[in-house]
């Protein structure tokens, strides 16, 4: 499918679809499990291009794993630290969680690997964990850009270290630290702009469910310390049976998104309001937006039957940024401007999300600019009388997912490759079908 043609909505229908499991739980659990000692089964697995890069990497790397798609389960024999193949060649494709935990792993445990990467994947940096690595002793050879994939990993595993990440760009580099820490022992030193970060948060919940003994410490020198989290993972045998991963708060904010914009109630199975995913916070934007937000037995409902019109808002968007571009598209429809702050970092993502917010809403009609301010990149959307246009995607699949959900107002919104949703919602444009 190299486009797909978004259907206005002409008749107001409520909303109830089913989401697959989240990404950023689903590839903690895979590595958590593959670390583990004993036999793992993880429910509820998210299978898209991100994870099947991972459980391509693990196969890779020997480990033991039994797929079964249908029933949305992976059962992983854990190695307890141990990589089986720890001589090989893997390829993280063009996932962010497969890039930056599987360096942190194999450095951790040792051996010598080649990893490689997307053309996509290529551009995302990744000097800083590098280097923080190389600092340990880990010797990286980058083979073609400096600070970029693909690299060779050569070390003799880090064992118990003092080692110190910026979570200022992504916290991914310190999930993969803190989740590796079991396996020789490590004190994690988080600095930054977010070490209280959602996605940081999500890692240190399922270290703990995991059995994980993760400690939060003191700085005992008062004189060096840097404003920031110390966690002190010990070396420790641990194992799971079984472990549930919950629905895909991300993308189940798209369809409550629709909710509001259709004038609808919402409903996505299976997500709860103590989510302890990030993107949770985007409900309570509805919710401010003029939404009525209620939890029932099997799901959150949002109700915007009520709300003919809201106005724009200002609104910090740092820890839940993956909501940047839904809420970009939900402003565009807004009575009054909406000002989207402290989302710099989401720069350097897939594509540079802040610059693809500007390009494709003032294609659709839309005010938007981009304003920085001191340490601060934000955007201002104002509304405008907006059109059909042919929305490029820049291979990202939020703008994908989000941009779309536009369609669903104005009438001949086409979206260019559709299917690069494949990287975490394969089936995005089918769930969509549904609401019509």
């Amino acid at each position: 499918m190299e486009q797909y043609s978004v259907k206005k909505v002409t008749e107001k229908k409520n909303i109830y679809v089913e989401v697959s499991g989240s990404k950023s739980i689903t590839n903690r659990a895979l590595m958590l499990a593959a670390i583990s000692n004993g036999t793992c089964k993880l429910n509820g697995v998210l299978f898209s291009d991100d994870s099947r890069a991972f459980l391509d990497c693990l196969d890779k790397l020997g480990f033991q794993l039994d797929i079964d798609e249908s029933k949305k389960q992976v059962t992983i024999k854990g190695e307890n630290g141990r990589i089986p193949n720890n001589n090989v060649t893997i390829n993280v494709r063009s996932a962010g969680t497969a890039a930056r935990f599987m360096t942190v792993l194999l450095a951790v445990c040792g051996g010598d690997y080649i990893l490689e990467s997307s053309e996509q994947m290529k551009k995302r940096p990744m000097s800083q964990l590098l280097e923080s690595l190389r600092a340990k002793g880990v010797v990286i050879n980058c083979l073609e850009k400096e600070g970029h994939f693909p690299f060779e990993i050569h070390s003799t595993g880090i064992k118990q270290t003092d080692i110190s990440i910026d979570t200022t760009k992504s916290s991914q580099y310190a999930s993969a630290l803190l989740m590796a820490g079991a396996v020789n022992g490590m004190n994690v030193k988080l600095t930054g702009t977010r070490v209280n970060g959602a996605y940081i948060q999500i890692t240190l919940r399922m270290l703990e469910q995991f059995g994980i003994l993760c400690e939060e410490i003191e700085d005992s020198d008062e004189q060096t310390q840097i404003a920031g989290k110390n966690y002190q993972i010990k070396k420790q045998v641990f194992s799971l049976k079984e472990y549930d991963i919950e629905p895909d708060m991300s993308a189940a904010c798209y369809f409550y998104a629709m909710g509001l914009l259709l004038g609808v109630k919402s409903k996505v199975q299976g997500i709860y309001l103590n989510s302890m995913q990030g993107d949770v916070k985007f409900l309570y934007v509805l919710e401010k937006l003029g939404c009525v937000l209620r939890e029932t037995v099997d799901a959150v409902e949002i109700d915007a039957t009520q709300v003919n019109s809201y106005n724009g808002i200002e609104l910090d968007m740092s820890d839940f940024s993956d909501q940047a571009l839904t809420m970009a598209v939900v402003a565009a429809f807004a009575k009054t401007p909406t000002t989207i702050m402290n989302i710099g970092h989401i720069r350097g993502q897939e594509s540079d999300r802040v610059q693809v917010i500007v390009n494709e809403l003032k294609k659709l009609g839309c005010g938007a600019e981009i304003l920085e301010e001191y340490d601060s990149t934000n955007i201002v959307i104002t509304p405008k009388k907006m059109h059909g246009v042919e929305i490029d995607t820049y291979e990202d699949h939020r703008v994908a997912m989000s941009f779309a959900m536009a369609g669903l107002r104005i009438d001949g919104v086409i979206i260019n490759n559709p299917m690069c949703c494949k990287k975490t919602f394969e089936n995005y444009f089918e769930v969509l079908e549904g609401i019509y």
